[in-house]
């Protein structure tokens, strides 16, 4: 796991400045503090910062070249199937020099070019320069584990996990997106490939970008399908959800430091921590964050799983000075970010790192089989459209006439705004529910200078596009698809990696996993949401699995 960086200058002849890829590194230390590197040639620069993993030796040392010196790799992630990897290469008779995944990264790059994507089963995010082709290759994983943003004007490339790293460079001008904050006070984040930073954008996971010749191209190479639904027994997809879960948290296993596990005593941890008990030798290492408030403490069933699988405990409770650590947030996430677990979620990964360097954690449950609450409520509400439109538009009208009070996101407010938005098309009644700002409330908000700055950008439109793409037939599918197009990557996994990063430790997530998410995708959704169950098939697989 590292932090990463670079720039590249379009023309040639224009040498790329030491002194700012010293500052670029230094600004993202956290994410590194075990080593850093620098690498420098004429127009191109790349910086690593190093928390070491596998092979902890300085073999890992990075940025990371190839034999012969004409390929360079600066490398964040982990690829938990590069043990099979390099047995393939060397069996074709390729020589390595060290123990780490990113060497492997680099020689399948050698072999297949941007083709090696597809060979990748893990988290990353990692820019290649090619000095044969003189192309920059940047990816990032499918989920969008691991961050990549870039900045690009009429003369240069930067790119960097962090905004912060760019902004050190004093050619890049400094400005709020404003059409970013539009959706921002829409979703509570700013969805990809969006950047709160005008002219920054971020790399929309399961893309690659190559930059040649002052030109930027951006493809996509994978795509979660929710076709075809094979039939099998409800008893046939429980054996393969525990044993692809199995097999996914086995390779995260695999460190030559210190592992533990987030757990928070739902189904998603607590089945991270089963499986990892059954593969351990030793006592798991588990860290749980409650609160005083008995109403949001869920400590008593994180220690019931902790005391089921005798795992080494710890507990820190969350106080009401949490507020004091807001410094600290602000400076980390570098845009906006409204999701309140962002504090526990901060304080657990700071505990969990005066422990071991590897956390697994059950993030992508939900967003897999089906597990929010708001799930159930949007199909049901599909049984609305059997209305006249007449009826639902006066239920509509009737519903924007109740006063609109409590937390934007209590179940008031989420109840007025699914009303008020019953006669519209399923994708946009969805998006009432979640959203945290409506239209009326942005446009009271906005001066009109910055009204007319955002112009006629519908921020529910992002999550439409998603219903619309899904390649499932099913409205489960559609929901599941626009979360892991949404709100995975751009609220859960970021709140994931600027909370472990920013204590250097390494977050990994199973269900994550690639094939794990086919699998689930896989799955009939009446499979996953049994009438108001939520995640019926995933539960009962542990019930009958992990013991």
């Amino acid at each position: 796991m590292c932090g990463i960086a670079g720039k590249l200058y379009f023309d040639p002849a224009r040498p790329v400045e030491p002194a700012l890829l010293e500052r670029m590194h230094k600004v993202i230390e956290h994410r590194g503090p075990d080593d850093a590197g620098v690498y420098h040639d004429g127009p191109i620069g790349l910086v690593n910062r190093r928390l070491a993993i596998i092979d902890l030796s300085a073999a890992g040392h990075g940025p990371m070249p190839n034999a012969r010196g004409d390929v360079w790799i600066t490398y964040n992630g982990e690829v938990y199937n590069f043990q099979a990897l390099r047995a393939e290469l060397e069996a074709e008779g390729v020589r390595f020099r060290s123990r780490t995944d990113t060497e492997v990264v680099l020689a399948l790059y050698e072999r297949d070019g941007v083709d090696c994507l597809r060979r990748l089963r893990g988290m990353f995010a990692f820019a290649i320069w090619d000095a044969r082709t003189r192309t920059l290759f940047l990816a990032r994983d499918r989920a969008g584990k691991k961050p990549l943003v870039y900045y690009q004007d009429r003369e240069r490339f930067l790119f960097a996990s962090e905004p912060k790293s760019i902004l050190e460079d004093p050619d890049v001008p400094v400005a709020a997106d404003t059409e970013a904050v539009h959706h921002y006070l829409t979703y509570g984040y700013v969805p990809s490939p969006h950047s709160a930073f005008r002219g920054f954008r971020k790399l929309p996971p399961a893309h690659y970008a190559l930059v040649r010749d002052g030109r930027l191209t951006v493809e996509r190479y994978w795509t979660l399908r929710y076709e075809p639904k094979p039939r099998l027994t409800e008893d046939e997809w429980c054996e393969r959800i525990v044993g692809e879960m199995r097999e996914a948290v086995r390779l995260r296993m695999i460190a030559d430091v210190p592992l533990g596990a987030f757990l928070s005593g739902g189904i998603d941890s607590s089945a991270v921590v089963a499986l990892m008990a059954e593969m351990s030798s030793q006592p798991v290492k588990t860290f749980s964050i409650g609160f005083e408030e008995k109403a949001y403490n869920e400590l008593p069933y994180a220690r019931a799983i902790a005391s089921r699988f005798g795992t080494e405990h710890h507990e820190f409770i969350v106080k009401p000075d949490a507020v004091e650590i807001l410094p600290d947030l602000v400076w980390h996430y570098g845009e906006p970010y409204a999701d309140s677990s962002a504090i526990p979620t901060w304080y657990l990964a700071k505990m969990t790192r005066q422990h071991v360097t590897v956390a697994l954690n059950g993030d992508a449950g939900d967003e897999n089989f089906a597990g929010y609450e708001r799930y159930a409520a949007n199909q049901l509400a599909t049984r609305f459209d059997r209305l006249p439109a007449a009826l639902r538009r006066g239920l509509e009208v009737a519903a924007r006439g109740v006063p609109d009070r409590g937390h934007p996101r209590g179940l008031y407010r989420r109840g007025r705004r699914f009303l008020g938005a019953i006669a519209q098309e399923p994708a946009r009644r969805a998006a009432r529910w979640i959203e945290m700002f409506s239209n009326n409330w942005k446009r009271e908000l906005y001066t009109p200078e910055f009204a007319r700055a955002v112009g006629t950008h519908d921020s529910v439109e992002l999550l439409v596009a998603a219903f619309r793409s899904a390649n499932g037939a099913a409205f489960v599918d559609a929901m599941l698809a626009a979360d892991v197009a949404l709100y995975l990557p751009d609220d859960l996994l970021v709140k994931v990696d600027i909370a472990s990063m920013a204590h250097s430790l390494e977050a990994r997530s199973p269900l994550v996993d690639h094939r794990m998410m086919e699998l689930a995708a896989s799955i009939p959704p009446e499979l996953k949401l049994r009438g108001r169950t939520t995640k019926y098939i995933f539960k009962r697989a542990l019930y009958q699995g992990p013991t």
